[in-house]
């Protein structure tokens, strides 16, 4: 079963905490094991210097991962995060940022993606991340 852009933001609505939603993320393509999120750019997601901040970009992997999950299952089911490791390759300034992930495993129990986080002006990569799941239910 494939899942539609609006059925993936209606997850996002659904189950994640009102901090997350306040990151203003929404799903952009989602088809089998992958999901594309858009991060909008704003002043109050910037530290210091004006870049955009680290945890907004490791928060906003973390939740494509779900939606990219719950694309590759079908459907939302409870997970939860075991392992996330980032890495940073440039600061996005004043820039949307498309969040990509990808389900590179999906097995009964546990879940694994790699995720590619774009600054939309620029075309180039901001960081990296992988994560790893355990599916719950």
């Amino acid at each position: 079963m494939t899942m539609t852009t609006a059925e993936a933001d209606k997850i996002l609505s659904a189950n994640f905490a009102p901090w997350v939603l306040e990151l203003g993320l929404s799903v952009e393509a989602v088809e089998g094991h992958r999901a594309v999120l858009r991060l909008p750019w704003s002043d109050g997601l910037a530290r210091d210097g004006g870049a955009l901040s680290g945890q907004a970009l490791m928060a906003a992997a973390d939740t494509a991962t779900v939606i990219a999950v719950s694309a590759a299952r079908g459907a939302y089911g409870p997970m939860t995060t075991v392992q996330q490791s980032t890495s940073f390759q440039r600061a996005v300034i004043g820039s949307d940022v498309l969040i990509e992930a990808i389900v590179t495993k999906l097995g009964r129990r546990m879940a694994f993606a790699d995720i590619a986080m774009t600054d939309e002006g620029s075309g180039e990569i901001a960081a990296r991340a992988s994560t790893v799941y355990a599916l719950l239910g």
